[in-house]
């Protein structure tokens, strides 16, 4: 699938908000550890920034996949790496399942105030005891009456300091496992529902996380997203898009970060000539580079397969798995390039290695993908 013209266009638009809006900003969020999300998303809905791929009855954009795709990158070209998982949460990894299977009341009510810009949501699933291995989740929702009483709480929530309401994991029947979840949403004005802590993070420090916990929290049942009973299926769905946000905007980030280093390179002199005249460090980032690449063009014919209609849960747990290694090799790398002053907090490297070590962690683990793809390639007992 070729880029348009309007694909190109739409990059010029996201790249020019990134350097004008967001990255001159970006000291001031990093000093304060918190971004004001509520009026970034207001700005971005203005440029139809928000729900590229969802009804326009609710205020999407009735888009392709590659938009979405471009939107990833051009985030992840921004002097942080905040910024772009707190919009991916709300645009791709909180509200998938809410457009995809949540009735034409709850997408009125949640969806449309989020594409507007009004709203902030985020999504609850892991757990203090409950990461990788979403099947262990203790978060319960009993059902009295016409409500659901949901008990438990959730650990690692981005946005969730900010968000208006939330995308919930919870056990809604005494099955156990993969069954008897269900999603469903919670407002976070509901009584009962507190942000006990905001977590103190390695990276992304600009995006808040937070330590939730639900005591008695009543909300209708007709909150629910989609069928009772089948709330880890449809997170196992919106884990696939979200796996492809993280590699889309790795790739970008890693390939920004590649071109600051160069130039800087160019112009540090050492022993009486630049360190891009060394060989070494030319073959180096060369290779880099080169590794970028294919991660780029893996995502787009992920990016293709998935517009095309395809199940893409094996090439999307690929790249994520890539990704996140690949962002490891360039942050550490680019740090070394840059010697001493790249070890500086005053300097994009030390940040860049930071934030970028969640793409190994986020999302699912390395180690998870790995099992997923042993189990879809046939590789376990």
């Amino acid at each position: 699938m070729p880029f348009t013209q309007e694909h190109h266009d739409f990059r010029r638009l996201v790249r020019e908000f990134v350097e004008n809006e967001i990255n001159p900003r970006v000291p001031e969020w990093e000093r304060q550890e918190w971004i004001p999300l509520h009026e970034v998303l207001a700005d971005m809905a203005k440029l139809g920034l928000l729900g590229l791929e969802y009804d326009p009855v609710y205020g999407g954009q009735g888009a392709d996949h590659l938009f979405t795709l471009i939107l990833a990158e051009e985030l992840g070209r921004a002097d942080h790496g905040s910024i772009g998982m707190a919009v991916g949460v709300v645009t791709d990894m909180a509200t998938p399942s809410l457009h995809r299977y949540g009735s034409h009341e709850l997408k009125e009510r949640y969806l449309a105030p989020v594409l507007r810009g009004e709203q902030v949501c985020s999504i609850a699933v892991t757990e203090p005891d409950a990461g990788s291995d979403v099947a262990s989740i203790r978060t319960r929702a009993v059902r009295d009456g016409d409500e659901w009483v949901i008990s438990g709480s959730k650990m690692y929530i981005t946005n969730s300091l900010q968000a208006d309401w939330l995308c919930v994991l919870a056990r809604t029947s005494d099955e156990g496992g993969y069954a008897g979840m269900s999603q469903i949403i919670v407002p976070t004005d509901t009584p009962g529902f507190t942000v006990s802590r905001q977590l103190d993070k390695l990276g992304m420090r600009a995006s808040d996380t937070g330590l939730l916990e639900f005591d008695e929290v009543r909300v209708p049942v007709s909150n629910t997203i989609g069928a009772v009973g089948r709330g880890f299926q449809q997170q196992m769905s919106q884990f696939v898009i979200e796996r492809m946000w993280a590699a889309y905007s790795t790739a970008a980030a890693c390939q920004r970060a590649l071109e600051r280093t160069r130039d800087y390179l160019r112009e540090r002199i050492v022993f009486g000539k630049p360190l891009l005249d060394h060989q070494y460090v030319q073959f180096k980032l060369a290779e880099l580079a080169a590794e970028v690449d294919v991660l780029r063009q893996y995502n787009l014919a992920v990016a293709e397969r998935h517009d095309a209609g395809e199940d893409v849960t094996r090439m999307a747990t690929i790249a994520k798995l890539k990704a996140g290694r690949l962002h490891r090799e360039v942050a550490d790398w680019v740090l070394q390039f840059h010697g001493g002053i790249g070890y500086m907090e005053e300097t994009w490297t030390s940040r860049f290695l930071r934030d970028g070590r969640l793409t190994s962690i986020g999302a699912g683990a390395d180690e998870v993908m790995l099992q997923v793809l042993a189990r879809i390639d046939g590789y376990t007992a």
